[in-house]
């Protein structure tokens, strides 16, 4: 198994924070990264529409994959995230993409839009490296 598959089985693995989550992440290559949150009613505010800390929860997950398969650990440094459109229950995709590594911080670009590519959120999340992937 390739190190990108590793990557993604660790992600996915069953009971944590992002499978608890309904956030599936999909697709792990080098400096990108895709995902996917199955918003279900639990996901919703009480306005009916998807709740913002679960569009920023699956865009911190996919962008942290983009930042990891650059082969490093990292931890979120800060985050911005501007809402577009509201989300509605269904499919809601998240891409990510580096925009910029150094030596020790990554930066990464978001975009979140709904099944039919309708964009619902765009922003940007930088990481901090804290040393390599353990096997």
């Amino acid at each position: 198994m390739d190190f990108y598959s590793k990557l993604l089985e660790r992600v996915n693995q069953a009971g944590t924070f992002s499978t608890n989550s309904r956030i599936c992440v999909t697709r792990i290559e080098q400096g990108c990264a895709e995902g996917v949150l199955h918003a279900d009613e639990s996901s919703l505010n009480p306005n009916g529409i998807v709740h913002g800390g679960c569009l920023v929860t699956l865009a911190d997950t996919v962008a942290g994959c983009a930042a990891h398969g650059l082969g490093g650990q990292y931890v979120t440094l800060s985050s911005n995230l501007n809402f577009l459109a509201p989300a509605q229950k269904g499919e809601v995709r998240c891409a990510a993409e580096v925009r910029k590594a150094g030596r020790t911080i990554v930066v990464c670009d978001v975009t979140i839009t709904d099944a039919a590519g309708k964009p619902l959120a765009c922003g940007s999340f930088t990481f901090f490296r804290v040393g390599e992937l353990p096997n």
